[in-house]
């Protein structure tokens, strides 16, 4: 069992499922829905997902057509992201889970539209776009 949580606790969810390859997203709407260089997540089964507490906390913005950031109405955190075209699959922000997972990102992804001010330095593999289908970014 996975745990998560938002910054000031009022929403917490559980997964009971595989976490996905994480990735790490430069696009220019997860860079400014984190407020870092890029957003690391991981496709999950929203079947094995379930809010915890503070259901009534958690807001949804639809960043574009059919794509909705879920977030703490409180603290802000993101706590999922989910397309309508994949509704069985969510991602899960790494920052908002509460255990270490012990998971490496398998991508740089989006890297042509990356912040000038962070370079890349590891040895990840990068790509223009996503390489997985029924992925919700």
């Amino acid at each position: 069992m996975i745990t998560g949580q938002c910054l000031c606790g009022g929403v917490r969810f559980e997964y009971a499922g595989r976490l996905g390859p994480v990735e790490l997203c430069h696009c220019s709407q997860c860079r400014q829905a984190q407020g870092s260089a890029f957003a690391a997540s991981s496709p999950v089964q929203k079947v094995h997902f379930q809010l915890t507490a503070g259901d009534e906390l958690v807001n949804e913005y639809e960043s574009r057509p059919g794509k909705y950031r879920a977030f703490c109405r409180n603290c802000g955190s993101p706590l999922y992201s989910r397309l309508d075209a994949i509704p069985g699959i969510i991602r899960l922000p790494m920052g908002a889970l509460d255990e270490p997972v012990n998971v490496s990102p398998v991508a740089h992804v989006f890297v042509g539209s990356k912040s000038d001010w962070f370079t890349i330095t590891d040895d990840v593999p990068q790509y223009e776009k996503r390489v997985r289908t029924g992925d919700p970014n």
